[in-house]
């Protein structure tokens, strides 16, 4: 049967494009609905689609890795949270449900299986996240901290000590915006731990 011929080809986990299954079956839409039906695959977005898993604690989701990297159908991004921010010690403790994906070809928010990712294009951002990147990141996106910006701020220039000033240079130059240049500047410049207002 065609199906299963179709079937034999997926592995538990893995996330599939309509295009990847095409390959395997000549009516691929029917195929995909069956397999839908049988909770075989589940319905990510259009034209995305996951293998479902099992374990003994149920069905698990989709490796968010493995999601971002086929939808985009690159491997150039970066994927985080804002909730990174709250291991910086600078006063953030919000939670946000939701993730960050920096990347050179999709901008907006996408809902993708029962998460939502918000995609930003960006022309450079790292491989790893690095506390470095964090720090510049959290200044960028300073106006939409749900915390108070001034005292946030004042606890990014109180925290000197605690990063590699060479790598911080590199990651506010390659990373930061106008603005978080100046504002970081200053702390890189600073010989004492003087606080400044945004």
């Amino acid at each position: 049967m065609k199906l299963d011929e179709l079937k034999a080809h997926l592995k538990p986990g893995e996330v599939y494009r309509r295009a990847d299954l095409a390959q395997w079956s000549k009516s691929v839409d029917r195929h995909i609905q069956a397999l839908v039906e049988s909770n075989v695959l589940q319905k990510l977005s259009q034209g995305l689609y996951y293998c479902q898993k099992k374990t003994v604690f149920g069905q698990t989701p989709p490796d968010e890795e493995i999601l971002v990297h086929q939808f985009l159908k690159d491997d150039r991004f970066l994927l985080m949270s804002p909730n990174l921010y709250n291991t910086l010690g600078v006063g953030t403790t919000q939670l946000y449900n939701k993730r960050v994906v920096y990347n050179h070809k999709r901008h907006g928010e996408f809902m993708l299986g029962k998460r939502t990712f918000s995609f930003c294009i960006k022309p450079h951002f790292p491989k790893k996240v690095t506390k470095e990147f964090l720090l510049v990141d959290l200044v960028n996106n300073l106006e939409n901290l749900a915390e108070d910006k001034e005292q946030v701020l004042e606890k990014v220039y109180s925290k000197r000590e605690f990063f590699d000033v060479k790598k911080l240079e590199r990651a506010t130059k390659n990373y930061g915006s106008v603005r978080t240049r100046k504002l970081l500047g200053k702390l890189l410049s600073a010989e004492s731990n003087t606080a400044y207002a945004i």
